[in-house]
């Protein structure tokens, strides 16, 4: 199988050698140069931006937002005009559901197929192949990319038809986030009342409050002090406003994501969009009696 994996950052820079490793044949493509380098110094295709698009059965997309995601399917390298008539176009990033819609309608138009496939598991998961990923599309689709799904991910879990995946991402994102406030929150209420963290932590792991957040986040990046998972406040803020506009685009009452995303936007001076995201527990844990998780 050929895979044309557009977009080489950290996310998808490690899937497309991940893919390689897994023997498909794979091109990458980016519009900055290093990236393209770092790639094709691992010994891995890759397409500058002026060259004719390559031919391949699935085009993964691992990009920002929505507008690049638009960009590429409508315009440079525009894969509705370029890609072969049934090929796969596979979105990983996190995107805006509604332009998904309208993208993947654009797509199976043109005759070629679309799958919605948001991921999970940092950097690190895209390196050894242990992803999460939401599947938005086509069962048919599914089964036609499953040797690209099974070099990527530990895990999928197919949520509907196009822009479903998007949909569940945000909503999965959005619990995130709050669960990261609420955490820092009730560390620091046990901390101030003179338990340690890690106690505390043990305690809420142990009974009905425990999640991911305080079971992985918190020993891992946030006790530890390193605060270098691969994901940055400035895409859960984004993914923030996308879940709240996602609400109201279905009629919701979106006072709670409002709520959640307004702690996340506060604050820019102190915590910038490159920071990490687990950062936004400083902002509760400062003057807490640990050293360890605050800043």
């Amino acid at each position: 199988m050929k895979v044309a994996v557009i977009g080489l950052g950290q996310m998808g820079g490690n899937m497309a050698r991940t893919l390689a490793s897994a023997g498909l044949q794979v091109t990458g493509l980016d519009p900055i140069e290093a990236s393209r380098k770092q790639l094709e110094a691992d010994g891995i295709a890759v397409v500058a931006p002026d060259a004719p698009l390559p031919q391949a059965d699935v085009y993964l997309l691992s990009l920002p937002s929505s507008a690049q995601v638009e960009t590429v399917v409508l315009q440079t390298p525009n894969l509705l005009r370029h890609a072969p008539a049934g090929s796969v176009v596979m979105d990983a990033s996190t995107s805006d559901p509604a332009s998904t819609k309208v993208m993947a309608q654009k797509v199976l138009q043109a005759g070629l197929q679309w799958l919605d496939a948001p991921v999970s598991g940092g950097p690190a998961g895209a390196a050894n192949g242990t992803l999460g990923m939401l599947l938005g599309g086509d069962a048919a689709t599914i089964t036609r990319v499953q040797p690209v799904l099974n070099a990527l991910a530990s895990k999928t879990t197919h949520v509907g038809g196009p822009g479903s995946g998007h949909v569940v991402k945000l909503a999965n994102n959005f619990l995130c986030a709050t669960n990261l406030v609420a955490v820092a929150q009730a560390v620091a209420m046990a901390s101030h009342a003179g338990v340690e963290p890690q106690d505390c932590l043990a305690g809420i792991n142990s009974g009905s409050g425990r999640s991911a957040v305080s079971e992985v986040n918190f020993p891992k990046w946030v006790l530890s002090n390193t605060f270098d998972s691969g994901f940055t406040m400035g895409l859960m803020r984004k993914d923030l406003r996308l879940a709240a506009d996602a609400a109201k685009a279905v009629g919701l009452d979106p006072d709670m994501v409002d709520m959640v995303s307004s702690i996340w936007q506060a604050n820019t001076d102190t915590l910038a969009d490159a920071s990490d995201f687990n950062q936004i527990v400083t902002q509760f844990l400062s003057g807490s009696r640990s050293g360890e998780a605050s800043t």
